[in-house]
């Protein structure tokens, strides 16, 4: 079973199978007034989204907003505090995570 962990202040996100690393990938997150949620989440919808969200949109359970995991248009901002609380990654990474977890995939975000 799939999981995945991000660490925000690392700004890396974790995939794992079966308590095995798979891979990791550098991800960006919320800049500091518009923060990524914490908590334990789980991944709700996937969807292809617009160039902006680099085509793959993973949504996560968190009941106040709407917040994903997905690629990004601005491959400058992998690494840095700068969405509006989304976890962006490099578009190729998010089309690979895209296609191997399904929806109900745990996410823990710390």
């Amino acid at each position: 079973m799939y999981r995945i962990e991000i660490n925000t202040k690392k700004r890396i996100l974790s995939l794992f199978n079966d308590n095995n690393l798979i891979k990791h990938y550098p991800v960006a997150v919320g800049k500091p007034s518009t923060p990524t949620p914490h908590g334990n989440w789980t991944i709700t919808k996937k969807g292809l989204w617009g160039a902006q969200f680099g085509g793959h949109f993973m949504q996560l359970s968190v009941p106040w907003g709407i917040y994903g995991i997905h690629g990004t248009d601005k491959p400058w901002s992998i690494s840095q505090a700068v969405s509006h609380g989304c976890v962006r990654m490099y578009s190729n990474d998010a089309a690979e995570l895209y296609n191997l977890v399904p929806i109900g995939t745990p996410v823990y975000i710390y």
